[in-house]
């Protein structure tokens, strides 16, 4: 009878019992580091070690800490990208499948261009800074400093990490005699992509 007359006050009140949150992190711009609003896909690295940052733990698909993404549009400065147990990941599909423990977790924000092609489609992707298309390396890309956490999905968490460091530019080694490095801007992927675009070379001299 009691827990009849709970729930029936609750139910009257608005409320629900308590209950467990899921896992969710909860990832930020300062506005100090980038005022303006963001358009990219967020990250979330887990490791279980820090000898090596989280975000560069990912190599390749058979060497790969667990990281889970969402895509953010317009995300203000201070307005958080949400990672939660349903936000899908690899190699396992979500935050609820990390086993409870001590971690180090880590932020990254893969920043996207907006591109007005010349077929009429505007779109949004990682502009390359010659790193390659590495997101977890590229120059411009926003991530946080390392926290050691305890996470426990049974018990469910929140954590909030806040993205204070933009990845430098690529240091192009100087010119030799015998290496020259050379970068040309190319008409025609100009025109389609409405953005400029470079190609880049290396030449070896005898």
């Amino acid at each position: 009878m009691r827990s009849a007359t709970l729930l029936l006050l609750l139910a009257l009140a608005g409320g629900s019992p308590a209950r467990a949150q899921g896992p969710r992190v909860e990832i930020t711009v300062p506005a100090a580091l980038r005022a303006g609003p963001v358009t990219g896909r967020m990250y979330l690295f887990v490791s279980r070690g820090d000898d090596v940052e989280p975000r560069l733990q990912v190599r390749h698909e058979s060497d790969c800490t667990p990281f889970f993404g969402v895509d953010v549009t317009a995300l203000a400065a201070g307005a958080p990208g949400v990672i939660e147990g349903a936000t899908l990941g690899y190699p396992v599909a979500g935050l609820k499948e990390i086993p409870a423990g001590d971690y180090y977790v880590q932020g990254l924000l893969n920043v996207y261009s907006e591109f007005h092609r010349a077929d009429g489609h505007t779109v949004w992707l990682h502009m390359d800074q010659w790193e390659g298309q590495h997101f977890n390396r590229s120059p411009g890309n926003l991530y946080s400093e390392v926290q050691k956490v305890h996470l426990d999905p049974a018990a469910g968490y929140k954590i909030k990490l806040s993205l204070t460091r933009a990845i430098p530019p690529i240091e192009v080694p100087p010119d030799t005699p015998w290496v020259k490095h050379i970068k040309i801007q190319s008409e025609m992927l100009t025109r389609f992509w409405g953005h400029p675009m470079y190609i880049g070379a290396i030449v070896l001299l005898p």
